[in-house]
């Protein structure tokens, strides 16, 4: 058996190994992982960058890539705590972004500022129980390469918004955008798609 197995079957162990990488509580790992763990495991690309103000609340027991010649601008927020976030290569995450795995981002993809991507719910159904107190869910997001997510957009837990899209300013994704179209609106929905026959964006 693993060692990560053996931590995952022993309630105790885990609880420790917990409270080891963060304090009881929070989600930014304790300092010591920051500096003597994380730069081993994770893989940052040739030419990338993060900048110094961003807030990086990665972990080792989630895998976070960042490819090749690219850039995640000041004040923006990466965790990986409840899944995993790989960004491709050529990718500008703009200022004030929030990214909560598990995330998955392609090649060429740009992200303007203030855009909210997490793929983690709370629970709420149980009235008698705070929310805080519900168990949490999942379910990845995926944008494919060549998008394009405007400022103050938001994309929801499951979505994949497809090759080639766009996303516009202020728009909430709820629901999976097909490649090559535009999409608009609260909740998201499609007002242009490419036309290959024409080789023109036509409205829906």
């Amino acid at each position: 058996m693993s060692i990560v197995n053996t931590i995952k079957s022993n309630p105790n162990l885990k609880k420790l190994v917990h409270y080891m990488l963060i304090p009881k509580g929070q989600a930014r790992p304790r300092t010591w992982v920051k500096w003597f763990v994380n730069p081993f495991i994770h893989k940052k690309g040739k030419g990338s960058t993060i900048r110094r103000m961003t807030r990086i609340d990665v972990l080792p027991f989630n895998p976070f890539e960042l490819g090749e010649n690219s850039t995640i601008e000041d004040f923006s927020t990466v965790n990986n705590g409840v899944g995993a976030v790989i960004i491709g290569n050529g990718v500008r995450i703009g200022m004030s972004n929030v990214l909560i795995g598990p995330v998955q981002i392609g090649n060429n993809v740009i992200f303007a500022q203030n855009i909210v991507t997490s793929g983690l719910n709370h629970g709420y159904e149980d009235i008698h129980t705070p929310i805080c107190k519900q168990p949490t869910s999942t379910s990845k997001i995926t944008v494919e390469d060549d998008c394009w997510i405007g400022a103050n957009a938001v994309l929801t837990a499951g979505v994949t918004v497809g090759k080639h899209s766009v996303i516009a300013a202020g728009a909430v994704v709820t629901k999976s955008i097909p490649p090559f179209s535009i999409a608009v609106g609260n909740p998201a929905r499609v007002i242009k798609q490419y036309n290959f026959e024409t080789n023109q964006w036509t409205k829906v």
